[in-house]
């Protein structure tokens, strides 16, 4: 089963709940998608298995002497990604998406592909948790697109048996929709705030595009006018709450000093007793 962990803003507490999940599990890969600023391992201490593999793209590579200037690259490009100087063309290659049109319409030759490196993948089981089986991206500073990292963390992880968990990148930009895309059921985190409800609104919205099963998981809770907001909310919209993770001053201490506390494991348990109801209905 592939589950994937969203939230429409960063710190409403998705990486926490995926950790939960995970010790709950006797067997899972959890792949840490928000490549970013990956911080899975650092609660998992897992023991590294395989080295940095380089995650590479295909860019274009412009031969000066062949190039004539005519500028036909250019007009097929839809990202802007080659411009015209004089008689030569001139590559931006972060904003190229190696779709490879360039290369199709040049009748001089003056095209070839290379590789980019974007960044990295590394692998490993956790060091106190030896069912959990990590896999950690890392995109290279200066790279504008997360996208095909995560899609090779994708395709890597679905080659493993078992079940994976996905912890994606906090928004609704691209690299999210990349993430959640394909998942089995998607849980989206928030917290009873305004911004909390209003970002909900939007991963919500991206879950109902991609025609996911999407539940919600309230993190923070305090049973105050917060709460009631976000289940009026999902009420109207037909999604369900999983559960409540109580707002607990232990908790963030321990999880600051990079554990994963015990207290909230049985929540998680009850996560994915639900998880497996909803397989089991859909089959």
């Amino acid at each position: 089963m592939l589950i994937s962990i969203a939230s429409g803003k960063g710190g409403t507490g998705k990486t926490t709940l995926a950790l939960l999940l995970a010790v709950v599990h006797s067997q899972v890969t959890l792949l840490d998608c928000d490549v970013e600023e990956p911080n899975c391992h650092l609660f998992l201490q897992p023991q590294w298995q395989t080295a940095g593999q380089d995650i590479t793209v295909m860019v274009p590579h412009i031969d000066s002497d062949r190039c004539n200037g005519c500028g036909a690259c250019s007009a097929v490009c839809l990202f802007s990604a080659i411009a015209i100087s004089g008689n030569s063309a001139l590559l931006f290659d972060e904003l190229c998406h190696s779709c490879g049109g360039c290369l199709l319409v040049c009748q001089q030759a003056a095209l070839s592909e290379e590789q980019k490196t974007i960044g990295t993948l590394t692998a490993g089981t956790a060091a106190a948790h030896p069912g959990i089986y990590l896999l950690k991206g890392t995109l290279k500073v200066g790279t504008p697109s997360a996208v095909p990292l995560i899609k090779q963390m994708k395709q890597t992880g679905l080659q493993l048996a078992g079940d994976i968990l996905i912890d994606c990148p906090p928004g609704t930009s691209c690299s999210m929709v990349t993430a959640v895309k394909d998942s089995d059921f998607c849980i989206l985190v928030t917290e009873p705030t305004p911004f909390g409800r209003h970002d909900l609104e939007l991963a919500l919205n991206i879950t109902r595009l991609l025609r996911l099963p999407t539940g919600v998981v309230l993190n923070k809770s305090d049973g105050t006018a917060g709460d009631e907001s976000i289940e009026t909310f999902c009420a109207s919209r037909q999604v369900p709450i999983l559960a409540k993770i109580p707002h607990s001053l232990a908790f963030a201490r321990q999880y600051a000093a990079g554990c994963i506390p015990g207290e909230f494991q049985s929540i998680a348990a009850s996560i994915w007793q639900q998880l497996k109801a909803e397989r089991s209905a859909g089959t």
